[in-house]
């Protein structure tokens, strides 16, 4: 039996910062990964990296035939495959080289201190003082006839269906591709694959299409991606899919849908089957994710867990965050919490990519808060121009007393921009900071002077 410190689960944004952290400041630390693919995590391995990799050379597909744009497809994803094959190994070098010990094996606990990890050799069984769990998530397989392998739960093999991660990895480009769930990865993909010259289709459940967001920026971006060639099916009741075929009832009419391959995009669920959670007094969530406080503890003391694992925000940036917390509340003066880290900001990467932070109109009059909306067409800024990307629409809620509510960024660049926003509402600036900036020309950030101004 081997005793540590602290022991991370998962090799994640969180907990492979944090092993490398406390490794070099001394503290004896072990790092479980089940997966050697997964080194680094989601994001660089089946998630951010490879995924806005892919839709940047999508945006640069030739106009040729379909089979040249399959071709350039196919080289496309074997430069997503050495990109991430590079990172993933940087990443174990990097947390190897910290100090800490990495094993691979599945982890599973025993009691509030003691864990069992599977591996290749054999069982092992480790003791810490401290742990992480930082497991990440994976995707919802729904219970739809043909899709779910009733003996796995996971995909039914052989049936042309993919998850965002068994997409990725395509040697051939779908000249038909049917997308299952309209949520924000089911909308990157559609964008990224309509790009790339497939005839994309989003079906969803829902009656309304993007239904967090305000009806006026979904009309622009329905719009936008309706002349990319994406037909979005709403109201869509889906009873099977068999061979690509996704057969459905709209409209009190059975219809189907034939395509080359079939996306799953219906979400993502806490990875914590595994871990016996219930075995050291951790308390879970009625949708399987690890329970937590402000700090991220769980309810056993000893116990932190960070990222997608506790069900919440599933992005790798509050991930990072989510270890400032976690070592502010091991090591630090316990300031850090989940309450305090501001406004939560987020982009949707179709093209051009959607940007929010705040509140949206829907959700100011939820609360009943007097806004005034400041609103103004991509196509009237000057580099948009000469980005030759005039498409979409900015939009701002501003306060009777000055201060930003909201904003909604629908152009070219508006990840980059939306992040000035959120540090403006961090730090309690009004909105003629951003309207009286002086930004360098041209470029799209200059655009805050005139949707300030208005």
């Amino acid at each position: 039996m081997k005793s540590y410190d602290v022991i991370v689960i998962g090799f994640g944004k969180a907990g492979k910062t944090l092993a490398g952290k406390l490794a070099k400041s001394g503290k004896k630390v072990a790092l479980i990964e089940k997966d050697a693919f997964m080194y680094g995590g989601t994001c660089i391995n089946v998630g951010c990296i490879p995924s806005k990799r892919l839709i940047t050379d999508a945006a640069l597909s030739p106009d040729a035939s379909f089979e040249e744009k399959a071709a350039y497809f196919k080289k496309s994803i074997e430069g997503k495959r050495q990109l991430t094959a590079a990172l993933n190994q940087a990443n174990y070098n990097k947390v190897a080289q910290a100090g800490a010990e990495i094993i691979d094996g599945v982890a599973s606990f025993v009691d509030a201190k003691t864990i069992n990890v599977k591996t290749a050799d054999g069982d092992l069984t480790l003791t810490a003082e401290q742990f992480l769990i930082n497991t990440g998530s994976t995707p919802v397989i729904p219970n739809i006839e043909g899709v779910r392998d009733p003996a796995t739960g996971e995909l039914q093999a052989g049936n042309k269906l993919y998850t965002s991660q068994t997409l990725m990895d395509l040697d051939e480009l779908p000249e038909r591709l049917t997308i299952v769930g309209g949520g924000y990865i089911g909308l990157e993909f559609a964008s990224m694959f309509a790009e790339f010259g497939s005839k994309v289709t989003i079906i969803q459940d829902s009656d309304v299409f993007l239904p967090r967001e305000d009806e006026d920026i979904v009309e622009v971006i329905r719009e936008v991606i309706s002349a990319k060639g994406v037909e979005v099916i709403t109201g869509a009741a889906i009873s099977a899919i068999k061979d690509g075929v996704v057969t459905y009832t709209a409209d009190g009419a059975t219809k189907e849908l034939a395509g080359d391959a079939v996306l799953i995009a219906t979400g993502r669920r806490p990875n914590t089957d595994e871990l016996q959670a219930e075995k050291a007094g951790i308390k879970m969530t009625n949708r399987g994710a690890v329970e937590t406080d402000e700090h991220l503890r769980t309810s056993v003391p000893n116990i932190w867990a960070a990222g997608d694992v506790v069900g919440k925000l599933q992005f790798t940036y509050i991930s990072l965050d989510d270890y400032r917390i976690v070592l502010d509340d091991m090591m630090g003066n316990r300031q850090r919490t989940t309450e305090n880290r501001g406004a939560f900001a987020y982009s949707v990467f179709i093209e051009p990519p959607f940007s929010r932070v705040g509140l949206n109109e829907k959700e100011a009059k939820a609360q009943g808060l007097e806004y005034r909306v400041l609103k103004m067409p991509a196509n009237a800024i000057p580099k948009a121009k000469v980005l030759r990307e005039t498409e979409g629409v900015l939009i701002a809620l501003v306060a009777p007393n000055g201060k930003i509510l909201g904003a909604q960024l629908f152009c070219a660049e508006s990840h980059e921009m939306i992040n000035m926003i959120k540090l403006a509402m961090d730090h309690d600036l009004g909105y003629e900071v951003l309207r009286d900036f002086i930004y360098n020309h041209p470029t799209m950030s200059e655009s805050l002077n005139d949707l300030f101004a208005l």
